[in-house]
């Protein structure tokens, strides 16, 4: 079944939180579900709905820099595989280069294997930044131009 990807509104991150061990499993990340993103940035928060669900979702913004920044994206235990984070990827990239990206920005934690893997598969550059989020905790930081064009594997 292909979920349809809108914008997040606050019910759709309260069932998220509400299900975030299936977007997550055993790590705990509820604290960086800021639903004041969700508010403010509106048109670049989606959510992959179908009949059963949220399927997926994406937390973004546009800095004033003209960056496109992924803060979170996650897709539910049974819908990996299916090319929703890159379709959710397109609509973000779609999304923000309406409000003026030239570029896409994320990061994730060095021994987030599957995290960096998918979006070096997406085309972005990685690099280990060191004290990247404060003394001794490094980070990858992924970084692509704009357009989009999601390679294919």
């Amino acid at each position: 079944m292909r979920s349809r990807i809108t914008p997040a509104g606050l019910t759709d991150m309260h069932q998220i939180l509400a299900d975030h061990h299936r977007y997550w499993a055993d790590r705990d990340l509820r604290s960086l579900h800021l639903l004041a993103l969700v508010q403010e940035f509106g048109e670049t928060c989606l959510v992959a709905r179908a009949e059963d669900g949220i399927h997926g979702y994406l937390v973004g913004f546009v800095t004033p820099t003209g960056t496109g920044y992924v803060h979170l994206i996650a897709t539910r235990d049974d819908a990996r595989g299916t090319g929703l984070g890159r379709r959710l990827y397109t609509q973000f990239s779609d999304a923000a280069h309406r409000q003026g990206a030239r570029r896409l920005k994320a990061i994730t934690s060095v021994g987030n294997t599957g995290s960096i893997a998918f979006h070096r598969r997406l085309g972005f550059d990685a690099e280990t930044v060191d004290d990247y989020n404060g003394p001794g905790q490094a980070m990858v930081v992924f970084r692509r131009d704009l357009p989009f064009d999601a390679p294919h594997p």
